[in-house]
């Protein structure tokens, strides 16, 4: 029998990639929107990570016709009063085309900012929704610095300023296994599958 499908609501190959190491021992078979060929976008019009990623995931659900995980995910910094949040892949709006462009915006807002108070953390929501409108959440987070130059290349956006003080490296400059043991997604992951345990065992994943 094969194993019960997964759509990972996302185009981007980096976090596709992290899901199907952080959810190996599931027996699913995750796909992702690029695997179905959808291309409509669900827009983003929550005030919070999770409203944000309720109407991702229960939007897909719908177009799929399948369970869907979806996350909204992003960078909190303290000193910029929870800046960029929700906006964290938007930010600087159409000025900033690119991850770098939006770590260079980041660095120039907190230029006048001491090491001591660049304090931040990525927080992480993951929603998982049927196409019939049975939902579930977690909630995941990791703490650390904002650093003054981008420094390694395993990571996708903002990794590569974000400093952890207990490696003493970036989230870009550790390996993809020690990042997915304490990134923020893992802390959210690490919830989500003991829900998505229970729908397979449960038989309630088709």
């Amino acid at each position: 029998m094969p194993n019960p499908k997964l759509l990972i609501a996302t185009h981007n190959r980096g976090k596709i990639r992290e899901y199907r190491h952080l959810l190996q021992d599931i027996p699913l078979d995750l796909v992702s929107l690029d695997d179905l060929g959808i291309s409509e976008e669900i827009k983003e019009t929550g005030a919070t990570f999770v409203e944000n990623a309720w109407l991702k995931a229960c939007g897909y659900a719908q177009l799929a016709g399948m369970f869907t995980l979806s996350d909204d995910s992003g960078l909190e910094v303290d000193a910029l009063g929870g800046e960029p949040g929700i906006h964290s892949a938007r930010y600087g709006g159409d000025s900033c085309a690119s991850d770098e462009d939006r770590i260079q915006l980041l660095l120039r807002n907190l230029a006048e900012v001491p090491q001591e108070k660049r304090t931040a953390r990525f927080r992480c929501v993951i929603a998982i929704c049927s196409r019939e409108g049975r939902k579930a959440s977690v909630v995941g987070s990791v703490a650390g610095m904002i650093q003054y130059q981008p420094e390694g290349n395993e990571g996708f956006g903002y990794d590569p300023v974000f400093y952890l003080p207990s490696y003493g490296q970036t989230m870009s400059q550790i390996p993809l296994a020690a990042k997915n043991r304490i990134s923020h997604r893992s802390d959210a992951t690490g919830k989500a599958v003991e829900v998505l345990k229970k729908l397979v065992e449960s038989r309630c994943l088709p």
